[in-house]
């Protein structure tokens, strides 16, 4: 058996055939870390998204922000936005399946054997392993739970924009989305900045990307979520996956034993 690692597909339904084709993949033997942001902006979202849910065993998923607002929009009153590629998903005969599958699937997953941790947007220096593990749990339970169209309504924000212990209600729950799934670049104390998205090198003042700031562990931290990256952090530890498919750049997968990364021009 084999594990891949692969970033954020976006509906590029065929591209992620292609690229799958070039490792062999096969669900009866191997398995398909996904990322998050399986869906949208792309033209497939729903080929992609029902193949991956198909998946069943063979995959494991974490929930990116697109994958977040199909869920936003389905369950919490929100509009479509210009860009979306929702439409098909939502007019889907088994839609009602599709979204009750992703609200089963994870924040943030911890393989302990292999030492690394898999979140849409990375994991913050200000959390261990532990405490952020135990957080995504806190919010998926939310998810899965009676609240979770009231959290979906109050879903989006920039606030509280810094962690502290003591939250409580939404905004802890915004709080460790945001970091989850949004997250670029962050001060030293925690405090996100959520407006930039352009690469590593364009830090508003007083920020930096997250993964430049020092950890007291020794886990590796696979993301996706951050295309103007193109794959590059610096570091071995801090791999990012989103490589920029929807944009007309590449669908990356990465060989969890071996490191090899495998591309497929978009």
């Amino acid at each position: 058996m084999t594990d891949y690692a692969i970033g954020d597909i976006q509906g590029c339904y065929d591209r992620l055939l292609d690229v799958l084709d070039k490792v062999d993949f096969s669900p009866s033997r191997d398995r398909l870390w996904v990322a998050g942001d399986i869906i949208n902006r792309g033209p497939s979202s729903l080929e992609t998204l029902r193949y991956v849910r198909n998946l069943g065993s063979s995959a494991v998923v974490v929930l990116g922000n697109h994958d977040l607002h199909l869920l936003a929009v389905a369950l919490g009153g929100h509009s479509v936005k210009k860009k979306d590629t929702l439409h098909d998903i939502l007019d889907a005969p088994d839609h009602g399946d599709l979204l009750n599958w992703l609200l089963q699937q994870h924040i943030c997953v911890h393989d302990n054997e292999r030492n690394f941790v898999m979140a849409h947007a990375g994991l913050p220096h200000i959390w261990s392993v532990d405490k952020g593990v135990a957080l995504a749990r806190e919010l998926e339970a939310i998810l899965r739970g009676p609240d979770a169209a009231d959290y979906f309504r109050q879903m989006y924000g920039n606030y509280p924009e810094c962690w502290r212990d003591d939250l409580q209600g939404m905004d802890r729950w915004r709080m460790i989305t945001n970091y989850f799934t949004r997250m670029r670049f962050i001060a030293e104390d925690g405090t996100l900045e959520l407006a930039t998205k352009e690469s590593a090198g364009h830090s508003p003042e007083g920020y930096a990307p997250w993964f430049r700031y020092p950890r007291t562990d020794d886990v590796r931290v696979i993301f996706g979520h951050w295309a103007a990256l193109e794959g590059e952090t610096g570091s071995d530890r801090f791999i990012g996956l989103d490589t920029g498919c929807v944009w007309g750049g590449k669908l990356t997968v990465m060989n969890l034993d071996t490191g090899e990364r495998i591309h497929c021009d978009c």
